[in-house]
């Protein structure tokens, strides 16, 4: 366990240090520029013939592009916070989720047309803009109440040798993480370069989350086998799950399977803190 925090705990301090955010967000800038610029040149026909089938022709895609960058910006900070709290983790997942809804809104601009029309054949499009924009507002509304209601919670393990294994353990599950979450990365980069189109990385990401946090719940009803937390934890792999399936459901039910879990995790919390919390002590989440 030593040698996970080892590796670990350099990875997590070098994530978290202004130059490498500030990096991050200078390449982001970067990639949404250079991305106007190669969806420009396409529709100009200017790119070599290997490069203009695969370069899209809409402006709107580079929005796509930088949204989704940002998006696995907020996936590693999600691995790199599975150790501190469960519960701090599935906040980013649903911060991920809101993003992905927002990301959405902007994917359907892309079926208008340049500049930027509405027509009675494309209200449906609204609509879906509507829908997931709001879900988005209503899961940032909904992980206010949530981040607050946190504050309250009780730590479930207090601090000791019992916690600090328990931590070094949750290090290796999130090492692990991180190292499919490095391979999936290169195996969509390598799906988008060899012309088929773009890999479901999210989806299939989350996928991988809900079985980390189902070993998690098996991690920490070993080091705490205490009815309260264990489902309180088994109740977090639950809303994973509820998120997976909002990304794998239609327009519109996406929506509401994504508040619902939303809310499912407000309520979990709320009852744990009102019914299981015995001391208000605010622990570090």
């Amino acid at each position: 366990m030593v040698e996970i925090s080892r590796i670990f705990d350099p990875l997590s301090a070098w994530w978290e240090k202004p130059a490498t955010q500030r990096c991050a967000a200078a390449t982001l800038v970067g990639s949404f520029l250079l991305a106007l610029t190669a969806i420009e040149l396409s529709r100009r026909g200017l790119l070599p013939p290997f490069l203009s089938g695969r370069i899209p022709t809409s402006h709107y895609q580079a929005i796509n592009i930088a949204f989704t960058l940002v998006m696995g910006m907020e996936v590693v900070s999600l691995i790199f916070t599975l150790p501190c709290s469960v519960s701090r983790a599935l906040g980013k997942q649903f911060e991920i989720l809101a993003l992905i809804f927002v990301r959405n809104s902007f994917k359907e601009l892309s079926l208008l047309p340049e500049p930027i029309a509405l027509t009675t054949d494309q209200v449906e499009v609204l609509w879906r803009i509507l829908a997931d924009g709001g879900g988005a507002l209503a899961i940032f509304a909904l992980l206010g109440c949530y981040s607050h209601l946190l504050l309250k919670s009780q730590d479930t393990l207090p601090p000791g040798p019992v916690r600090d294994r328990f931590v070094a353990a949750k290090k290796g599950v999130a090492l692990a993480i991180l190292i499919v979450f490095a391979g999936m990365a290169f195996y969509g980069v390598w799906f988008l370069v060899s012309g088929r189109g773009l890999f479901p990385f999210f989806p299939n990401f989350y996928t991988v989350l809900i079985f980390s946090d189902i070993l998690l719940v098996l991690i920490a009803q070993y080091y705490l086998p205490e009815f309260r937390g264990v489902f309180r934890n088994s109740g977090y792999a639950l809303a994973t799950l509820l998120i997976r399936l909002s990304l794998a459901a239609p327009p519109f039910y996406n929506v509401l399977i994504g508040v619902a879990s939303a809310l499912f995790a407000v309520s979990l919390t709320w009852v744990y803190n009102r019914f299981y919390t015995l001391q208000p002590v605010p622990p570090e989440r």
